[in-house]
């Protein structure tokens, strides 16, 4: 099953399934946003992230695999009258062509073996200076049912983003949180909290 048809299966259903409120980590970042930022929503499904940042005056695009997520957000985004450039693809055949102040994701669901080169595009799609901002499953979220991958393929460690980030400003953190986003996810849950800087 490929990216598109797994993440459409489950966005095809009534309702928005992470809900509609944004990421409480990467809303309490706010303040990083220069004004007026452009902004990259990665892997954004549904769009909850990218409607909280457009409201807020940042240029946004998000970027998924579902074009069911895609058309859900444009649906939101014409009820609040927000402009949201979208790309439909794979993060893995996603091609850097233009630069951003902020990156963001929220739970992005990456192989292992795909993640050194997805890192090295979002390193590079930053402006100097640019924040990249996320929350993902640890692996020790396989202990925990609030939602997320089984597959520990797909789950995180801070090394993961130590190793790969060494040179850039980092704080990540492994945590304990409650989740209260949508069905998709409720609960007690372990997570990785990421603030970058290029």
């Amino acid at each position: 099953m490929s990216q598109q048809e797994f993440w459409n299966s489950k966005f095809s259903r009534d309702g928005y399934l992470y809900g509609i409120k944004p990421n409480t980590f990467i809303a309490s970042k706010i303040k990083l946003f220069p004004r007026e930022s452009k902004v990259l929503c990665l892997g954004e499904g549904e769009g909850r992230n990218a409607i909280f940042l457009a409201k807020r005056g940042m240029n946004v695009t998000a970027i998924d695999a579902s074009d069911i997520g895609i058309s859900k957000l444009h649906f939101r985004a014409l009820e609040e009258n927000l402009k949201i450039e979208t790309i439909c693809a794979d993060l893995n055949e996603w091609e850097v062509k233009e630069k951003y102040d902020v990156i963001v994701a929220s739970y992005l669901h990456m192989y292992k073996n795909e993640r050194e080169d997805l890192f090295e595009k979002i390193e590079e799609s930053l402006n100097s200076g640019g924040y990249f901002i996320g929350e993902f499953f640890s692996t020790k979220q396989l202990n925990y049912a609030s939602g997320g991958p089984k597959d520990e393929d797909l789950l995180y460690t801070v090394d993961d983003f130590k190793k790969h980030f060494a040179l850039c400003d980092n704080e990540i953190k492994e945590q304990v949180t409650i989740l209260d986003e949508g069905k998709g996810h409720q609960g007690e849950a372990c997570v990785i909290r990421v603030l970058i800087q290029k």
